[in-house]
């Protein structure tokens, strides 16, 4: 056995900092050329900074707030928060910790530029009847499996996990302890949601890639503007789309509209959208996602969507009629200069009926009253041993009948 020694050199120093402004921070850097640094700072805790140097009174929830004095004050810090408190931070630590430039280089306009690595943007909902509010959460997480369809439904268990700790967790049991969450990707950024400390809906959208939505990536008062506004309208379309989908179905009449041929106030051709159409289920499924809140969908992720539920060839030119019929029963709309299409109100609230009803009653229904079903399948079956039930008794009393003609 051969024994050595190797110089460890240090790849980067972290300086956790105690700010008056933003509370604990923390600020990476290195020792090598071109020095960079890494930020990060909290607005929650830059928000109750600011309710105490103003005497508000407010009850913390974690990285949130559960309820304040004056909450009207309190939108109007959150909203006051900008790119220059982010500069004055930099500029304030710069002087106080070391640096790889000198007094002589700073003068010469040695800098820095900041830009977004990550930027997050949350709603923290905070229910008057917690118990209730966690019921409807998980609700949602049970009714959005198959309608929906989040890319990724998490459990976090409560459990200290270390290097010595064995093998891999995975369960599907839902216990104490353990908390659910729905997450939702487009591209680099991230739509979370999940029940905060058994009180409060948290729903927070991160952003890792600006350019991903056509932002800059310098810290400035328009990018940051930008971005907020990006992450404010996915948090409130998810939401918006879940509440969507505890709203009443549609009437009959708006029903027959979809299913049977209808003109467009401009006289233009409608084609039916029928309900059980194995193609027409699809469509309606693959643009229930949530992955499609942010962004909108067009028509090539339309394909990919509809080919893997309907497993069967479906091309670019079905697609296109499908949309065109689509927009004409008002059910889609194309969002301002994109060649991308999003779900209206109305349009959701159909897609999430036909799903469901197809789904959850029809296609089981059919299956359960199946004359070539296996008998002990039947035996398992409530539905399918009262239809065989019915069956026998209906044929016993149509012979009966015929016998005493």
């Amino acid at each position: 056995m051969d024994w050595g020694r190797q110089m460890a050199y240090p790849n980067h120093f972290y300086f956790y900092l105690w700010d008056a402004e933003w509370g604990a921070t923390f600020w990476k850097t290195n020792a090598y050329a071109p020095f960079p640094i890494w930020l990060w700072l909290n607005g929650h805790e830059w928000a109750k900074r600011q309710l105490e140097k103003a005497a508000i009174h407010y009850e913390a929830l974690d990285n949130g707030f559960r309820s304040c004095a004056d909450p009207v004050r309190l939108q109007k810090i959150c909203d006051s928060l900008g790119a220059a408190e982010v500069r004055s931070f930099l500029a304030r630590w710069l002087l106080r910790l070391p640096s790889p430039f000198t007094p002589t280089e700073l003068q010469g306009d040695y800098r820095y530029e900041l830009a977004f690595r990550q930027l997050e943007v949350s709603e923290t909902c905070v229910f008057d009847r917690p118990q209730a509010g966690r019921m409807w959460f998980e609700g949602v997480i049970r009714d959005h499996l198959d309608v929906g369809r989040p890319d990724q439904i998490a459990l976090i268990f409560q459990r200290r996990v270390t290097r010595g700790t064995p093998g891999r967790f995975r369960t599907r049991v839902v216990n104490r302890g353990v908390n659910p969450t729905l997450c939702c990707y487009y591209k680099s950024a991230r739509l979370r949601q999940y029940f905060k400390e058994g009180q409060a809906l948290r729903t927070e959208t991160v952003i890792c890639e600006t350019q991903d939505f056509g932002i800059g990536r310098r810290v400035g008062a328009e990018n940051w503007e930008a971005l907020r506004v990006v992450g404010e309208s996915a948090n409130r379309a998810l939401c918006e789309a879940e509440a969507a989908d505890a709203q009443p179905a549609p009437d009959v009449a708006t029903f027959c509209h979809v299913t049977r041929p209808s003109t467009t106030e401009d006289g233009l051709y409608a084609a039916a959208l029928r309900f059980g159409e194995p193609r027409v289920m699809a469509v309606l499924g693959a643009l229930v996602g949530f992955v499609y809140l942010v962004a909108g969908f067009a028509n090539r992720q339309l394909v990919e969507r509809v080919g893997a539920l309907l497993q069967a060839p479906y091309s670019c030119r079905q697609a296109t009629y499908d949309l065109r019929r689509l927009k004409r029963k008002g059910l889609i709309e194309k969002i301002t200069q994109a060649n991308r299409y999003r779900l209206t109100s109305l349009g959701r609230r159909v897609a999430v009926l036909f799903t469901k009803a197809y789904g959850r009653v029809l296609a089981p229904g059919l299956s359960a009253l199946d004359p070539q079903l296996p008998s002990d399948l039947i035996e398992r079956s409530d539905l399918s041993r009262s239809w065989r039930c019915f069956d026998r008794a209906l044929d016993a009393f149509i012979q009966q009948q015929m016998l005493a003609a």
